[in-house]
């Protein structure tokens, strides 16, 4: 969650599709609504042969506890994570370092905060991994562009 926070003060201001790097993640403002960037990111995932494992829903999990857990802070109007992997990727990458499974699955985010809304992931550790971020860079950008 830090990384989504991180990426989203980093995008404060930022226009067009071009990446802000924050301390963690890695960024692109979409010009479009939510629905339309979770169905880019959808598609940019899909048509790689890739299959989404799983599609959490962050931001309406934030709004439904913020009471609970003491807080009236909306950080997000809406937020959802896409985890995919890559069958030849993590190969790779936990042949080279079986502790690389620390990053399994990968995945992009999509955020709405008022209005302005964001693609992006998080940043990974240079070396073999250098390869998944780059998939993880096409992805983004890809559906961030339209």
């Amino acid at each position: 969650m830090k990384h989504m926070l991180a990426a989203a003060f980093a995008m404060a201001g930022l226009l067009g599709a071009a990446p802000v790097a924050a301390q963690e993640a890695t960024t692109y403002s979409f010009d479009g609504s939510f629905e339309d960037a979770t169905f880019a990111v959808e598609n940019a995932i899909v048509n790689r042969g890739l299959v989404i494992d799983y599609r959490s829903h962050v931001g309406d999990m934030l709004n439904r506890t913020g009471e609970d857990v003491g807080s009236d802070k909306k950080i997000y109007d809406k937020a959802d994570v896409f985890l995919f992997c890559s069958a030849v990727l993590s190969r790779k990458v936990m042949e080279a370092d079986p502790m690389n499974i620390a990053h399994c699955p990968y995945g992009i985010f999509v955020t709405d905060r008022d209005g302005k809304v964001m693609i992006g992931y998080r940043n990974l550790p240079d070396g073999p991994m250098d390869e998944v971020e780059k998939l993880l860079d096409e992805i983004a950008r890809e559906a961030a562009e339209g």
